[in-house]
């Protein structure tokens, strides 16, 4: 039928410009039409030159004009190449084949140019693509065999030696080493891997051979993912680019039916000649062709989204790029987001007045682990990691139960034990945290977390935990400030006092503490009422709602985690804020893009319609300004592929 075969892992090309019918019919047009034009000076040759214009017009024209006679028959929609090939036709039975000649030959340029720009717009694809090896090195039944990468299978242990790139999506099992995740996660700065870490399809390794289990096939990798959803958010149009494209459909028959009743009306009304009245119709309709209008947006849309996932950072259409160059509030999640969402016990306090109550801090921490060692929320973690590297033993405990929003309680030697916020013990179970109080607000005002161990009876002592701020938060949220977000707004289910701290370190506006999940919900509904458009970043899962709710949810951290790709509008691939600056100001940048293409290209169609109605315009003239035109609004779109 036609089609190339294509390899396995790449994209689709174009042919080479000398094997590509579109640019050797073109080619052979203007041929056509220099030798047409050169026998009009000999009165010799003189006869070729009306054959000659014709072929060029045949010729040139084929591609555009049968486009054009199919989406009139299948479809029945009028579009620019019908315009442009009912205009070649006039001109050329009015007796002046040559600017028929012309206009086909130049429409054809732009024509066969057009598929190797949406190629170049893709290349940030095809840069994606490239980087993944074509073979793996693996281990099976004692001996080491190169495969192809998509023959790699789950549990697989393949070899990543220096300066390789990854295969796919695994766990390192043996080595240390350090890893360029650039190409995934957009980071600057080699991370440091060493067994039981994660590592990424197409990152490349450092100075040391690696030895890694697969936990991905090469289809359903990290990398392939973001292939993907690229692929996958440049056929998902923004409103405005739906807009020009709906636009063009009423506005290419219109034109038509404009230039016949120009042809009518020139002549009945103000008495102009009939043929001078069509070829004014005529250039008229190739004036109003909205060719640069409604090439302006896609180029540029597509060519920010492929530099977007290049740098690590994944939007999931043209709307959402369009809706995030219009954000005017941020709003943040605390914990991993604003802070590295890895808290660390800092201080372990003993009550007085405690009966019966532990001896020791490594006792009350032993405790606290004890009741907290089937949880996975990161304080628990933090009291766990605290205890391990202390070595102490852990206590057996039964019936251990997790209190939502509280904390976790548990049997210990038939006693109950609780973990968890002050407001557990003086809420739930009604106890006084007598000596405790002083040091709770003293801890609290230096933005950590305390968490209370005690009984039904009493409360024995306390343990404070901070979530240190990011080391590139300040920076950020300031670059936020700087391209223009009137507010950044923290929101946090943490106690006020910590959740100020954190807010005044970073350069936080607003702070809005003690939420639930439905109360962060209902938070980003007001800011949405009152500010029209907010971006809310969060880790993708336990922030889900909030992001749902928000004109544009962003997740942090989204490499390899299938949850945020799926749940977020934008992934941010690596844990880093300055992601998030890039990204709205990229969308930014994209927007001014795209109003600047509107508006040239607005400009140029109303210039050449007033100069097509009044006459001071010839059939090439208007050609040529339409297609210099186009091919600016092509090399203003394509400067996005800079980044």
């Amino acid at each position: 039928m036609g089609f190339p075969p294509q390899a396995r892992g790449e994209l689709p090309t174009l042919p080479k410009p000398w094997r590509n019918l579109k640019v050797i019919t073109s080619a052979a047009s203007g041929l056509l039409l220099l030798i047409g034009w050169i026998a009009g000076f000999w009165p010799a040759f003189e006869v070729l030159s009306l054959p000659l214009y014709l072929s060029a017009i045949v010729v040139g024209g084929y591609f555009f004009g049968r486009e054009a006679l199919q989406a009139l028959i299948f479809e029945r929609k009028i579009g620019i190449e019908f315009l442009m090939s009912i205009a070649a036709i006039v001109a050329a039975a009015m007796g002046q084949p040559a600017e028929g000649a012309m206009l086909v030959f130049l429409y054809s340029i732009s024509e066969a140019a057009e598929g190797y720009t949406e190629e170049k717009t893709r290349s940030a694809i095809r840069a994606l693509m490239a980087l993944a090896p074509k073979v793996a090195l693996v281990r099976r039944d004692g001996a080491e065999l190169e495969v192809p990468v998509e023959d790699l299978a789950l549990d697989d242990v393949f070899i990543v030696r220096p300066g390789e790139s990854v295969a796919t999506d695994g766990e390192i099992i043996n080595g240390i080493s350090s890893v360029n995740q650039a190409p995934v996660t957009g980071e600057s700065v080699p991370v440091e891997k060493a067994p039981g870490d994660t590592v990424f399809a197409a990152s490349i390794n450092g100075e040391a051979a690696l030895e890694v289990r697969a936990t991905r096939t090469f289809a359903d990798n990290t990398l392939a993912r973001i292939i993907q959803m690229v692929e996958e958010a440049q056929e998902r149009r923004g409103k405005s680019q739906r807009f020009i494209e709906r636009f063009g459909v009423r506005y290419s028959p219109a034109i038509l039916v404009v230039g016949i009743v120009l042809a009518l009306l020139l002549p009945l009304a103000f008495g102009m000649d009939w043929r001078d009245a069509i070829m004014r119709a005529t250039i008229f309709i190739v004036a109003a062709a909205p060719c640069a209008l409604v090439i302006s947006i896609p180029i540029t849309m597509v060519a920010s989204l492929g530099t977007a996932a290049r740098k690590g950072v994944l939007v999931k259409g043209g709307v959402y790029f369009e809706e995030l160059g219009k954000v005017q509030v941020v709003a943040l999640d605390k914990t991993g987001t604003l802070t590295r969402g890895e808290p660390e016990v800092t201080n372990i306090i003993l009550s007085k007045n405690a009966p019966a109550g532990p001896a020791s801090d490594d006792a009350l921490l032993a405790l606290a682990a004890g009741v907290e060692r089937r949880s996975e929320h990161p304080l628990a973690r933090a009291i766990i990691d605290e205890a391990e590297e202390r070595e102490l033993k852990f206590p057996e405990v039964s019936d251990a139960r997790s209190l939502t929003g509280a904390g976790a309680q548990a049997q210990i030697d038939g006693a109950t034990v609780f973990v968890g916020n002050p407001a557990l013990f003086e809420d739930k179970l009604g106890l006084s945290l007598g000596d405790l109080v002083s040091d709770i607000h003293r801890l609290q005002s230096d933005g950590k977390t305390v968490v209370i161990v005690g009984s039904d009876q009493a409360p024995w002592g306390l343990l404070a935990l901070r979530d240190n701020l990011r080391p590139d938060a300040r920076n950020a949220i300031k670059g936020l400030h700087d391209i223009g977000v009137r507010r950044v707004v923290m929101l946090t289910g943490d106690n006020p006092r910590t959740a100020q701290v954190i807010a005044s370190e970073a350069g936080i506006d607003e702070v809005y503490a003690d939420l639930k999940p439905e109360d962060k919900v209902a938070k980003v509904r007001e800011l949405t009422v009152a500010s029209g458009h907010v971006a809310m970043v969060g880790d993708g899962v336990n922030d889900a709602p909030a992001l749902a709710e928000a004109t544009v949810g962003v997740a942090m951290g989204a490499a390899g985690t299938d949850v945020a790709l799926e749940t977020a509008d934008v992934a941010l691939m690596a844990d880093d804020l300055n992601k998030l600056v890039y990204a709205l100001g990229l969308a930014r940048r994209t927007q001014t893009v795209v109003r600047q293409n509107l508006g040239l290209s607005a400009v140029v169609i109303g210039a050449l319609i007033i100069g097509a109605v009044s006459g001071q315009f010839s059939l090439p003239a208007v050609v040529v300004a339409h297609e210099i035109s186009e091919f600016l609004v092509i090399g203003s779109g394509l400067r996005m592929l800079k980044g």
